[in-house]
Parts: structure tokens; sequence; C-alpha cells
């Protein structure tokens, strides 16, 4: 490709060069040609002879212009024209090399022109397509992780009972009951973190009312918050109730940040959920009390699987994947979230569009 695309370009240089040649000797032979005739016959020369031999003179000089100037054109443009391709022949490579799954490949950027500008473009484009396959591995491996312990409880409690080593009992039943069920909820949140990823392709966007939507997930959660005396307090300023979002895509998120504040607040304690209004959008905020959040952890606790608290147990703790889905809803949103903890508080914010916007100006 690179060799036929070059012997088009040159093609097409030795087009232009040899159409100025051409006008050049259709001038010279009518132009050149009759102002010849005219001093000729000012001078009373016989012009018959001596115009035939300027004729011929120029001609050959032309000739001879012609051979060199399409010699010179051909290495020149050969040269530079190779020079030009060589980032798009590069580029052909690396293209081969990330289809073969190396994704390290990158195409140096020798110059700021278009040719240059493409080759930045690819080399982000590449970047993109490698953090993706190291999400993908990553995810993998963290659910393969998360997956094994309940899979080999399962196979132990099992062969156990198999092999008459543990007698059958209601406590041994439960334990296994248990231990399916966090496998039903894993699986269960791997399939909401897929679909939080395609989010950007099937919003149904609309005005939503976000404080009947939070009184909602708070009526939901009512027999938890219950259980752990748990007391949430509510306060939307003025202007920030609704916003323009999807509302079961919003639903997920309000859910999994009351679950979140819910699992990590302690026993008799206030959660307290606000909304704010700034500019266009609006913030809502979900405060928990509790040991708060490490300055090194607050980076991270939006990533996949990634838990702050290390000592829990998959089992009260979750699996680390619901503030995952709410960063994955809020930014197909549009929106952008962001946490922070001090006085042993910590705080999970999102921001959403705001409904109706602000008019310009």
């Amino acid at each position: 490709m690179k060799t036929r695309l070059l012997w088009k370009l040159l093609g097409i240089h030795l087009a232009i060069i040899a159409t100025v040649i051409l006008v050049i000797w259709l001038a010279i032979d009518y132009r050149a040609a009759d102002y010849f005739m005219v001093l000729m016959d000012r001078y009373h020369i016989s012009p018959g002879e001596m115009n035939q031999l300027f004729l011929n003179a120029v001609h050959r000089y032309l000739i001879w212009a012609t051979v060199l100037a399409l010699t010179l054109a051909v290495a020149l443009s050969f040269l530079l024209t190779r020079k030009v391709l060589r980032p798009l022949s590069q580029m052909a490579e690396v293209t081969r090399r990330v289809a073969a799954g190396d994704y390290s490949a990158r195409v140096p950027v020798a110059s700021s022109d278009e040719v240059g500008s493409l080759a930045a473009d690819f080399n982000r484009m590449a970047d993109s397509l490698a953090r993706v396959e190291q999400l993908r591995k990553t995810m993998v491996a963290d659910a393969a992780h998360e997956l094994r312990t309940p899979l080999t409880n399962v196979r132990g409690y099992l062969e156990a009972l198999r092999d008459g080593v543990l007698p059958p009992s209601s406590d041994t039943f439960e334990m296994l009951h248990s231990e399916v069920l966090r496998l039903v909820r894993l699986s269960e949140s791997l399939l909401e973190l897929a679909r939080a990823d395609a989010a950007r392709t099937d919003l149904r966007l609309e005005e939503v009312s976000l404080r009947s939507l939070v009184a909602e997930a708070i009526a939901l959660g009512e027999p938890q918050l219950r259980r752990k005396g748990l007391v949430v307090e509510q306060r939307f300023d003025h202007g920030a109730s609704r916003v323009t979002a999807d509302p079961e895509k919003l639903r997920q998120v309000l859910r999994n940040l009351l679950e979140n504040a819910w699992q990590y607040s302690p026993q008799d304690g206030r959660v307290s959920v606000t909304a704010q209004r700034t500019g266009d959008s609006v913030r809502l905020t979900f405060a928990n009390p509790g040991e708060g959040l490490s300055a090194e952890d607050i980076p991270f606790i939006f990533e996949r699987f990634y838990r702050a608290d290390k000592s829990r147990s998959r089992e009260h703790g979750g699996a680390g994947i619901g503030l995952s889905i709410v960063k994955e809803l809020i930014e197909a949103h549009g929106g952008h979230v962001g946490a922070g903890s001090s006085n042993g508080e910590t705080r999970i914010w999102v921001s959403l569009p705001a409904y109706p916007p602000r008019p310009a100006g």
C-alpha cells in the first residue's frame, strides 16, 4: 500500500511538471517566435532561416532542461514523499501490532502537521485500548478472586457432607445457602456493572424529581435502616430538586449510595442527604458517620472491587462494585462523582444536569 501511494504521488508530481513544460513549450512556439519575427522585421533581417534556427535552439535547450528537471523532480519527490509517508507506514505497522494484541506499540510523533496530528490521535486511541484491555484483565481477575472464596466454601461443605465428615444439619444447610446467596449477589452486581458500562447508549433523559426519587430510595431501604437504628435527614436547597436524568438509572444510583451509607455507618447513626444547585448542575451528597476514609483511599473508592476497609469480609462489606456502578451511570449522564472525609464523616457526592438549565448570558 505504501509503495502504491508513493508512486501515485510521484505520478502526480511528474504530471504537473510535464504540464508546466508543455505550457512553456507552446508559449515559446507561439509567443516568443512572434516576438522574434517582429525583431527581425524591425532590423530588416530575413526571418525565415533565423527563425527556424532560433526555434531549434530553444527546443534543444528545453529538452535538456526537461530531462534535468524531471530527474531532479523524481529524486526529490521520491525522497521527500517517502519521508512524509514514513509515519503512515509506521502507523500501519503499529496497527498490525495492536490488532495482534500488543497494546504497548506507539507511533513516533515527529511533526506538528496533519500527519503528526494523526499519529498523536492514533497514540491516544492506542492508550484508550490499552486501558480498556487492562480494565478487562483486571475485572476478570477480580471476578475470579471474588468467586473463588464462596465456591471453595461450598465445595468444602459439599465434599464433607458427601464423605460423611460433616453430618447434615440445619446450620450446615444455612451456611451453604448463605454462600449461594453471596454468589447470586456477586453475579447480579457484575451484571449491573456491565449494564452501567453500556448506559451511554440507552439513556432516556427527562425531567426528574430528585426529591421524590430520594424519598423512594429511603422508603425501599427502610427495613435495613431500621435494623441498624439509622436516621436519614434530607435537605434540598432551592432549585435543587429537579434534574435531567434517566429515572431508572438514577434510582439505581440512589439505591447504591444509600446502601453504601448504610453499610459503613455505625449503629444508631445519622445519614444526611443534601442537594445544592451550582450553576447548571445539582450536587447530591450522602454523608454518614464512621471511621472515615484515608487520603490514600479516596482516589480509588470508585474503582471496581476496591474496598477501603480491608478488614471487612465480602459478606458484610459488599463486593466493591456499588460505587463503580454509580460512577459509570453518573458519567453517562455527563455528571461527576467525588468523595471526601473529615471529622469522622464520609461524604460521597454526585452531580447531575439541573432542570431547567439556566439561560445563557
